[in-house]
């Protein structure tokens, strides 16, 4: 007996589109890397290889050949999954080995016809411009459906399993960014009344022994699991009634999403599915190109700076003696001390002259509006935030990054509670989300929001935001103290 087709749901038809939509990006991505390849090999007299012309007839009709051969190896990569939009750098690496495979197999199809004579330079510009023009073209796809997604369109309309604090954590988190797709229509829970509202509006819609006729009359996309939430003997049930709905995508959080910032990995262990942790948050090509952005930013800025360093350091010890650079014991990722460089903005004796009342001050919010301590070039340049320019030396030295969570004293730990594992996951930054909403004026408790926010939401586009914001905050001179 063949079972009738279900209906396409909204969402199946914008996904049909975007798929199709990347298809023909590709072939025209494509068409574009292999004729580049051609007019550079053979119009610029680019022989890196020695070998002789070639006729343009030839590779007119590779190009064809090799286009629809190369949306294939897409394919069987799993790159017209839509999702594979919404992960940068695993698209970035399939693209790249798809497109290594494939020169693999053209190397080895030349060698077994010899008939087949290709020239080996326009083969590998051909996988450079491939995977060049692939990557770009799926970056600004990506762009595109994040904008879509701001605007409220190609939303997935989704129900968390669970209204404790796991479940109420993983809604507010897929809810404060437009671009995760995410609409939450609400929570299934057991405890909690029909209409109960658990987060911002967020109500409970129904319990869990009623899912299927939830998930069926709220037209749900996708169901997301706090098993935390869950008795364990109920789990299986639960996951079973919602196996036999085939429009909606079941998601399991881990059970630790209020702790874990770090990414995880799939290990078998035994024949048992275990999640191995990473020890820092951003890993592999994130990594890489944070690296690079840190590095080459902190060299270019201390030769830049350089003259206004000596300027610096002249005016301080002329307005106060002794030395110019302050040492301020800090952590880093994994909680390794270091010793934080920065202009000397206090005067030596500068603990003395506080009153009680200061001394509680500083020690709730570990600043002071109004600082006895500090001297009078220190107080200008702490309101233009130029006494930390020195920490450019820590960022080249790799303890700290230009953009990251505001860096923590071993004393201030305590202030974020079971915050402070996940705040040293990522080196501190010079600047971040904390320098351009507020700086000095924010608490401990908006610290961590937007640390948080940073570490769950790092991408390179996000440092190269938060850097151009800064320089019109530090103009400002908002929260400088």
């Amino acid at each position: 007996m063949t079972l009738p087709r279900r209906a396409l749901t909204p969402r199946d038809t914008a996904w049909r589109r975007i798929r199709l939509c990347l298809v023909v990006g590709d072939l025209l991505a494509l068409a574009v890397a292999f004729t580049l390849a051609y007019a550079l090999r053979f119009w610029t007299g680019w022989d890196f290889f020695q070998e002789g012309a070639m006729r343009p007839g030839f590779y007119a009709g590779v190009t064809l050949v090799f286009v629809p051969f190369w949306i294939g190896l897409f394919a069987l990569y799993g790159l017209y999954n839509p999702r594979r939009l919404f992960h940068g750098s695993q698209e970035y690496a399939l693209v790249f080995n798809a497109s290594l495979l494939g020169v693999v197999m053209v190397v080895v199809f030349s060698f077994l016809i010899p008939s087949f004579v290709i020239a080996r330079a326009w083969l590998l510009l051909a996988w450079l411009l491939t995977v060049a023009s692939v990557t770009s073209w799926r970056f600004i796809a990506r762009r595109y459906v994040y904008s879509l997604r701001h605007k409220g369109r190609l939303m997935e309309r989704t129900v968390i399993i669970g209204a404790n604090a796991e479940g109420r954590a993983v809604a507010e988190h897929l809810s404060s960014w437009a671009g995760s797709g995410a609409q939450i229509v609400g929570f299934i829970d057991e405890q909690l009344p029909i209409g109960s509202e658990v987060l911002g509006g967020m109500p409970v819609i129904g319990p869990a022994s009623a899912i299927q006729s939830i998930i069926e009359q709220h037209h749900i996309d996708v169901a997301i699991v706090a098993d935390t939430a869950i008795v364990r003997e109920r789990l299986p049930m639960i996951v079973g009634a919602m196996e036999s709905l085939q429009q909606l995508d079941v998601r399991l959080a881990p059970g630790l999403f209020e702790l874990l910032t770090t990414g995880v990995r799939v290990q078998e262990q035994g024949g048992v599915n275990l999640l191995a942790l990473n020890k820092t948050r951003i890993t592999g090509l994130h990594a890489f190109t944070k690296m690079l952005l840190d590095r080459g930013g902190a060299l270019i800025g201390l030769v830049a700076l350089a003259p206004l360093f000596v300027l610096i350091a002249i005016a301080v010890y002329l307005d106060s003696g002794g030395p110019v650079i302050y040492r301020r014991r800090v952590v880093g990722v994994g909680k390794i001390p270091f010793d934080a460089f920065k202009f000397r903005t206090m005067h030596r004796n500068g603990d003395a002259l506080l009153t009680d009342a200061q001394r509680q001050e500083l020690r709730e919010t570990g600043k002071l509006k109004v600082d006895p301590r500090i001297t009078r070039v220190g107080r200008y340049l702490r309101k233009a935030s130029i006494d930390e320019l020195p920490q450019l030396l820590n960022v080249l030295f790799g303890q700290m990054s230009l953009v990251g969570p505001r860096m923590l004293t071993v004393e201030e730990l305590s202030h974020f509670g079971r915050w402070q594992h996940n705040l040293l996951t990522v080196r501190p930054g010079l600047t971040g989300l904390w320098q351009i909403s507020g700086r000095s004026d924010l608490g401990y408790e908006d610290r961590v929001r937007l640390d948080m926010h940073y570490i769950r939401n790092y991408s390179i586009w996000l440092d190269l935001s938060i850097i151009l914001r800064t320089v019109p905050s530090l103009l400002s001179g908002k929260g400088a103290y």
